[in-house]
């Protein structure tokens, strides 16, 4: 399934339901450059489907397959993504309850609870508290990033072009306040020996 995300383009989606009883909704969020069919995103959502949970997991703008540039995105065009996705289960008539982000995704459901009224609960999974974090990532190549406006990066074995516009636009966003703001029920689930992102986020 498919349904328009920040700039129109169709992003990605599968929905797991429940068989029986549907009790709740989720919305899940993926990790940095990662997609919908990770394996930790599918055994969650068939997880939570078992329990009564229905969970929408998609493919942010450029990334698996959905359409449109990563090398365009930004964080703030990934809040978008995922207030398209919640209007979309909404205008479905299952607004979601649940926000569930892993790493970048994490951050992401945090800073966008909010704005999501139907929400009534975050889970975030290896989140880094400061989203600027992912940039530890490509560090070797921000100085080139910076003075040339892009340059093509090694993430995971595959590669991808970051572009100022994703450094800048992620350095000014601040999890504080959307934190302090969330009266919602908050579930951090973090490794402690997590290589990629220190336990010490989940502190903060």
């Amino acid at each position: 399934m498919t349904f328009p995300g920040h700039d129109g383009l169709e992003l990605a989606a599968r929905l797991d339901r429940p068989a029986g009883p549907h009790l709740a909704t989720a919305l899940f969020a993926h990790c940095f450059t990662c997609s919908k069919d990770i394996p930790a995103a599918r055994r969650i959502a068939q997880r939570l489907a078992a329990a009564g949970i229905a969970v929408l997991r998609f493919d942010f703008t450029g990334l698996g397959h959905s359409e449109g540039e990563f090398a365009n995105t930004s964080f703030a065009t990934n809040l978008e993504d995922l207030h398209a996705a919640a209007r979309w289960l909404a205008d479905n008539g299952m607004p979601p309850d649940m926000l569930i982000g892993h790493s970048l995704g994490g951050a992401a459901v945090l800073k966008a609870a909010v704005q999501i009224p139907s929400s009534r609960a975050v889970v975030t999974i290896g989140a880094p508290f400061d989203p600027a974090h992912v940039t530890q990532n490509f560090s070797d190549d921000i100085e080139t990033i910076c003075r040339e406006g892009e340059a093509r990066v090694d993430l995971g074995g595959r590669p991808f072009v970051i572009k100022r516009q994703f450094i800048e636009d992620i350095a000014k966003q601040d999890l504080t306040e959307a934190v302090s703001h969330l009266k919602r029920a908050l579930l951090v689930l973090h490794a402690p020996r997590d290589s990629i992102v220190a336990i010490d986020n989940a502190a903060d």
